[in-house]
């Protein structure tokens, strides 16, 4: 096998089992439809609050447009506030709502309950080389990472 082919099949499993993950977990705990863009906008919220737009993109990879265009989604949905910083109109932070950080909560109860039993359904030897793949599969996020920054670093510098 080539390493294109090894890509192959690494493209055309990743997709499907973080789709997989998130309609499992959703089933578990009743949760509503959330984007995976939008759980990912939470995280990075609750882990720092508030967060200006820019700011968001920047930690997300985002463009500011689809940033804006997030956030304004989840406002209409009850799940960020938009806040003004002093008397600038123009300046404004976003924060979560108790709501979105209740689903939040819950989305992560259930996604670890929803992967110990689907890892237990394995046999032992399919289970340790999932778990010994985890490393690897951490590297090339990492690489994926530096890749789409660096590419993007280029692009901006181009213009």
């Amino acid at each position: 096998m080539t390493d294109t082919d090894d890509a192959v099949r690494v493209g055309r499993m990743t997709g499907p089992l973080r789709r997989a993950v998130l309609r499992a977990v959703r089933v578990a705990a009743d949760l509503p439809d959330l984007p995976e863009a939008q759980i990912e906008v939470l995280r990075a919220l609750a882990a720092e609050t508030p967060l200006a737009s820019g700011d968001l993109a920047a930690r997300l990879r985002l463009a500011r447009p689809t940033t804006s265009n997030l956030v304004t989604t989840m406002q209409r949905q009850g799940l960020v506030e938009r806040e003004h910083v002093g008397d600038d109109l123009r300046r404004v932070v976003i924060r979560p709502t108790p709501r979105a950080l209740e689903l939040l909560a819950r989305y992560d109860r259930a996604s670890r309950q929803v992967l110990a039993d689907a890892l237990g359904s394995l046999d032992a030897d399919a289970r340790r080389a999932v778990v010994a793949a985890l490393p690897a599969l951490e590297k090339l996020t990492a690489a994926l990472v530096a890749m789409s920054s660096a590419d993007a670093v280029e692009r901006h510098s181009a213009s």
